[in-house]
């Protein structure tokens, strides 16, 4: 194993302990050393691989589409909320995901959860199922599908997953 396996957090470490400690003395930076080999060396096998952005350009792209949904869904919600409560329809529904990652499924939930009237409940545990909350549901298969569409294949994409 290299002597630094993870140089990025070693630099990180190493300044975070003495900007803590607010001082440069020695004992400080040997100490700020000994922290920076140490800690990360002990931790490298801990890390899991995650898979990495293939299409960076797709991911900027997917980025700004979501905060557009956010933007329309949070117009959306705050006009159901004015009308009566009584024509909400809330509801669940199960989507079938094809993602495999962790990392991939993690954003994919995130993404709901972040878009106003939606919220990701739980990630069943084959990994096959996203459950979401719906605010009102008109149409399950219709949200399916946008979020399959929308969301779920662009992640495919950007990870490869």
């Amino acid at each position: 194993m290299r002597l630094l396996p993870m140089p990025s957090h070693s630099l990180l470490l190493f300044v975070v302990w003495l900007l803590l400690n607010n001082s440069a003395s020695p004992g400080h930076i040997v100490l700020a050393l000994f922290f920076a080999i140490t800690i990360p060396w002990l931790v490298a096998d801990m890390r899991d691989e995650h898979p990495k952005i293939r299409r960076p350009w797709l991911a900027v792209r997917y980025t700004l589409m979501v905060m557009m949904d956010i933007v329309t869904a949070n117009l959306e919600v705050a006009l159901l909320i004015i009308g009566p409560i009584k024509k909400l329809k809330p509801g669940f529904v199960a989507i079938p995901i094809n993602i495999q990652s962790d990392l991939g499924i993690t954003v994919l939930a995130s993404t709901v959860s972040l878009t106003p009237g939606t919220v990701s409940a739980e990630v069943s545990k084959d990994k096959a199922w996203l459950y979401v909350h719906a605010l009102h549901l008109d149409d399950e298969a219709a949200l399916i599908d946008s979020i399959k569409q929308r969301y779920e294949a662009p992640i495919k994409e950007i990870f490869g997953c």
